[in-house]
């Protein structure tokens, strides 16, 4: 585990360990056009001793968002809301990346200001339910986009990312996993497309590549990065031919050369072995742990050789100093995830750190 707790690096940025925060949606931009407050600055700088801060899922456009109170990066007031929340970090010694994440079908009307419906790459319900300003709320047929609108989303991605620079990030990840747009673009059940962004892995796979090199050249590849998930069955995604699909994918990526590749594993944890072969460059693995959290026992992925960094979830969330504890061996504090989407300071701000401190500003 004495790894994870030496100085790591992810493009040209240095990071103080190889412990990452990974990305969380948390449901509290209350601010104008779904700005970040005062409160989200809060938040971020009391977990700026991770080696990597990756923010909760940003969008990039206005139908990118699928859950209520979560923030954008395509208005004015949202740029100068990220630059309290990246000076605040910065201020503590933190790197913080942005993550942008468009849900396409994996939303709702009632979660839009305007009226209009989520979008998708074909026109495909996902099985299931949303949480809405109005409840639990089944999802509903998105509207497929056209090779237009596909082409102006790409836009929007590279758009975001350029301000989320201007916001002061020092990177972005692009949210390629758990079923959101990027990731229905690569399933085959989501994506039944029958022109060149679909029909065939090599195809389906061609959306991420596009926005993932639109991004890096607006910003640079040493300040892009992307999250995937093979094999994640959540929000209804089914990837038949997973090994052919990500092979398409990894090869493209190592073209562009991102910061990071960052995988989540989840029911095909052997296939991580199987990227790290083929990715040439810098991995970050949120590990499997069914039944269980990313715990310390998962530092020693790092000492193995199977990843670079390991990246930790709920216990970011109710310890703002985990990194500290995991190197004194400390008791871990367990989140309370009634509060985590939504509400107040409680169950956000309100963890003590080892020492028992509790840092509001």
């Amino acid at each position: 585990m004495r790894a994870a707790f030496k100085p790591g690096r992810v493009g040209r940025q240095e990071l103080k360990n190889r412990i990452v925060m990974s990305p969380m949606t948390r449901s509290r931009a209350y601010g104008p056009d779904f700005a970040p407050t005062d409160m989200m600055a809060t938040y971020y700088a009391q977990r700026a001793g991770a080696g990597l801060i990756i923010t909760e899922g940003i969008q990039p456009n206005v139908v990118g968002q699928g859950y209520p109170n979560t923030p954008g990066l395509h208005t004015d007031a949202q740029i100068a809301g990220w630059r309290k929340v990246t000076d605040a970090v910065h201020r503590e010694g933190g790197v913080i990346y942005a993550q942008l994440m468009h849900t396409g079908r994996i939303g709702h009307p009632a979660n839009y200001r305007a009226p209009q419906r989520p979008v998708g790459p074909s026109p495909v319900k996902a099985e299931g339910q949303i949480f809405t300003q109005d409840g639990l709320q089944d999802f509903v047929i998105p509207r497929e986009l056209s090779a237009e609108e596909i082409n102006q989303t790409i836009r929007d991605f590279a758009d975001a990312a350029e301000n989320a620079v201007a916001a002061g990030f020092d990177g972005v990840e692009l949210h390629g996993a758990n079923g959101y747009l990027i990731h229905q673009f690569l399933s085959a059940n989501a994506n039944r497309r029958k022109d060149g962004w679909g029909s065939s892995a090599r195809n389906r796979a061609r959306f991420a590549l596009e926005v993932t090199a639109a991004v890096a050249e607006a910003i640079g590849n040493h300040r892009t990065a992307i999250r995937i998930s093979p094999a994640n069955p959540l929000n209804d995604i089914e990837e038949g031919d997973l090994a052919e699909t990500y092979h398409h994918l990894v090869a493209g990526l190592n073209s562009i050369g991102p910061a990071y590749l960052h995988v989540l594993e989840s029911r095909a944890p052997e296939f991580t072995l199987e990227l790290r072969q083929t990715w040439n460059g810098v991995l970050i693995l949120n590990p499997a742990t069914p039944g269980a959290r990313t715990g310390r026992e998962q530092l020693a992925l790092i000492d193995e050789g199977t990843t670079d960094l390991v990246s930790f979830g709920q216990l970011f969330i109710s310890n703002p100093d985990l990194p500290e504890r995991l190197a004194a061996g400390a008791e871990l504090a367990d989140p309370d995830m009634s509060k985590a989407y939504g509400g107040d300071e409680r169950g956000y701000i309100d963890y003590p750190t080892l020492a028992g401190s509790v840092t509001r500003s």
